[in-house]
């Protein structure tokens, strides 16, 4: 059995969000790595309630609780529910702040996962509400582009 620390020092990473009250179907495991079934993908890390722009709410994977993160990893979830990874880095550059990369490919299950900078950096859920709205322009055509492909549309 391998053993995944819950929380990282800071020297080895970020926090991980979980979300505490997310099913797993094992008694040892946590829901993100023991997901259900019929889970959507990034089950088990936390939604951030209120942090939603135009039906798209943003999720957290790697916490930012102690204030200020200037990177991490997210999620997505569109308003049928489909999800996209996001690996997000800070810039206060606004000529990198349409910077999109294709990181991992679409397929049935989500829309792919993008690496993308923040305009603000993550220190809670009024900034993480911020960011999404600034990169919901760029995201959302590639959900679009998802539903025309997988036929959900």
């Amino acid at each position: 059995m391998i053993i995944i620390p819950m929380k990282a020092e800071k020297k080895d990473g970020h926090p991980i969000a979980m979300d505490s009250s997310a099913t797993s179907p094992s008694d040892s495991l946590p829901a993100f790595i023991a997901r259900p079934s019929d889970a959507p993908v990034y089950h088990g890390f936390q939604i951030l309630d209120g942090v939603v722009i135009d039906g798209f709410t943003l999720g957290i994977i790697t916490s930012f609780e102690e204030g200020g993160a200037t990177e991490g990893d997210a999620f997505i979830i569109a308003p049928d529910n489909s999800r996209a990874g996001l690996v997000w880095s800070f810039s206060d550059s606004r000529e990198d702040w349409s910077k999109l990369e294709q990181l991992c490919p679409m397929e049935k299950s989500r829309w792919g996962v993008w690496e993308l900078l923040f305009p603000f950096r993550m220190a809670n859920c009024e900034d993480a509400r911020r960011n999404l709205q600034a990169v919901l322009p760029m995201l959302k055509p590639k959900w679009e582009e998802w539903r025309r492909t997988f036929g959900t549309a």
